[in-house]
């Protein structure tokens, strides 16, 4: 009784703890907004078709997302369903809502359920499948940097005590400092302390990101894989962009500033809280503010977006999630039925007799199988 109340009150601070946080940073961002003007955007301002255009950007990014990663799967000698793969996938989202961070559990033992494979392997390729969308969003960020120097420059001119601020920071002392106590550190405790439980999971966490990374790149698909990975980026980048075009105040930005706009967007998504919520608004508000939007009309541009988009989300997710059991049962029912029509067949009279049957019939057996 005790471990359940307390796996209970445990389930739940995951679920409160980082909702709370999201909320009160959407309270912050929002509590001096005039939510009636905000209203007048949503009533007159906004171009519902063109947003809807870009959900199927982001419909069509996860799609991809599951073929990418039957790619991993299959550089392990396993061939699953890609249908199950890009369920799981859209099924990951919506699990994500409730349980940030959860998502990508649940649609490993899934597949582990329903295709029976290790989800020890299925979770190596989930690493590999995160670090390559982190790598993806580093990428994007420092590419919109880069070209968008001028903005950069000007926004720090226009901002000399941050500029200060951080010039105090990077030409401390402490601060380099700081990072060679933590390097010591760090070799100190991998050193003397490797034979640690904590330290043997962390160093074999580490060796299998290195081992997938190698297993991507000696991999027979691996610029597949790389070009798939551009699709991904490519459909949530436009999933994100297409919205400039459904409102009159951010019409005139241009892709670069979108591409600004993506990115720390991007960055906001990595804060374990669900769907974003409050972290991707104040990202989103602070960037399309420094692009010269109304303050107003950014936190309803984000409020907005944000709101349809987590819905189109969850509503596939939903359809994921419904469809991994449906679509397997089916599967199983016509399975059983071909079984037992190859039988017939074969002149067993029920499959209870099956035991009777030689490795040859056995043998076509799992060859039809595999057709299936």
């Amino acid at each position: 009784m005790p471990t359940t109340f307390f796996s209970v009150v445990k389930n739940i601070i995951k679920i409160v703890f980082p909702l709370a946080f999201g909320l009160l940073i959407l309270w912050l961002v929002y509590r001096d907004m005039d939510f009636s003007s905000i209203m007048e955007v949503f009533k007159s301002d906004v171009n519902f078709w063109i947003i809807g255009l870009s959900l199927f950007f982001g419909l069509g990014a996860n799609i991809i997302r599951g073929i990418r990663w039957n790619i991993l799967i299959q550089a392990l000698g396993e061939k699953p369903r890609v249908s199950n793969l890009v369920y799981a996938v859209l099924g990951n989202y919506v699990v994500n809502l409730v349980l940030p961070r959860l998502g990508e559990v649940w649609r490993c033992g899934m597949i582990a359920k329903y295709e029976k494979i290790s989800f020890s392997k299925l979770f190596g390729t989930l690493l590999i499948d995160r670090f390559f969308d982190t790598l993806s969003v580093a990428l994007i960020v420092l590419f919109s940097i880069f070209l968008n120097i001028p903005f950069f420059t000007n926004y720090i001119m226009d901002n000399p005590d941050l500029f200060n601020k951080l010039y105090i920071i990077f030409t401390s002392v402490w601060l380099y400092l700081f990072l060679v106590t933590i390097i010591a550190l760090i070799w100190i405790i991998f050193t003397y302390f490797g034979h640690l439980k904590i330290i043997i999971k962390t160093k074999s966490f580490l060796n299998n990101i290195w081992i997938g990374m190698k297993t991507v790149w000696y991999m027979k698909d691996k610029w597949k894989f790389l070009f798939y990975t551009i699709l991904i980026w490519l459909g949530y980048f436009l999933f994100f962009y297409i919205c400039f075009y459904a409102f009159d105040f951010t019409q005139n930005l241009g892709w670069k500033e979108g591409l600004i706009a993506f990115g720390l967007s991007s960055l906001a998504v990595a804060i374990p809280v669900q769907g974003a919520i409050g972290p991707w608004h104040a990202a989103v508000i602070a960037t399309l503010v420094s692009f010269g939007v109304g303050n107003t009309n950014a936190a309803a541009w984000a409020l907005i977006v944000h709101t349809i988009q987590t819905l189109f989300t969850a509503l596939c997710g939903l359809v994921g999630v419904a469809a991994l059991p449906i679509k397997n049962k089916l599967q199983v029912d016509e399975l059983t039925s071909r079984q037992t029509l190859l039988y017939l067949k074969l002149g067993v009279s029920n499959s209870s007799t099956c035991l009777l049957i030689n490795s040859s019939t056995l043998n076509k057996l799992k060859l039809w199988q595999r057709k299936l």
